[in-house]
């Protein structure tokens, strides 16, 4: 799926939205990896993944020319600060309504305007590939990003107190939330 959009962030700085390409996958990689180690509230560790770059260029590849699926990128002077991606969660009949929707942003870009034009970038995305109903999980702790999917009309549908367990033994509830499209 195709998509592109600059907008001007809080700061001043221009960022460019969009699809992520073959050619991005090293750059990518760096900011999943670097995202991941920022925080706890997204489902990995750096080292638990099994990305590398090949498989990174392979992934983009296939979502550039998906119709139902798409894999954006934030670019910051040349650099991808944040992705997020839209994917099916099934194409069996009773599932083709439905997507997962999951969105990461390094934390010197937090609080700049990122994360919500990615979001607001998967929605329209979403609902340019015809589905009817948009899905994801957060910790509920991490407030601001809670917050931000409730202020576009996603609603808690269910939680798990023990969705994550981090390094230290403590758990995180994750909630489930949906957007209907």
């Amino acid at each position: 799926m195709k998509y592109r959009e600059e907008i001007v962030l809080k700061n001043g700085e221009v960022c460019l939205l969009k699809q992520g390409e073959a050619q991005d996958a090293e750059e990518v990689l760096r900011s999943f990896l670097l995202a991941h180690g920022e925080t706890e509230f997204l489902a990995t560790y750096p080292e638990e993944s099994a990305f590398t770059p090949e498989s990174e260029r392979a992934f983009l590849q296939r979502q550039e020319t998906s119709e139902n699926a798409v894999e954006l990128c934030a670019f910051v002077g040349g650099k991808v600060v944040g992705t997020a991606g839209v994917l099916p969660v099934g194409m069996q009949e009773k599932l083709r309504h439905r997507a997962v929707f999951g969105v990461s942003v390094e934390r010197e870009h937090w609080g700049k305007g990122i994360g919500r034009a990615l979001t607001a970038a998967c929605i329209e995305c979403a609902k340019r590939a015809g589905y009817l109903q948009l899905e994801l999980e957060a910790v509920r702790e991490n407030e601001r990003a809670v917050a931000l999917y409730q202020s576009f009309g996603f609603i808690v549908c269910g939680s798990n107190p023990k969705g994550f367990r981090t390094r230290s033994g403590r758990f995180q509830e994750l909630v489930s939330m949906r957007l209907e499209l």
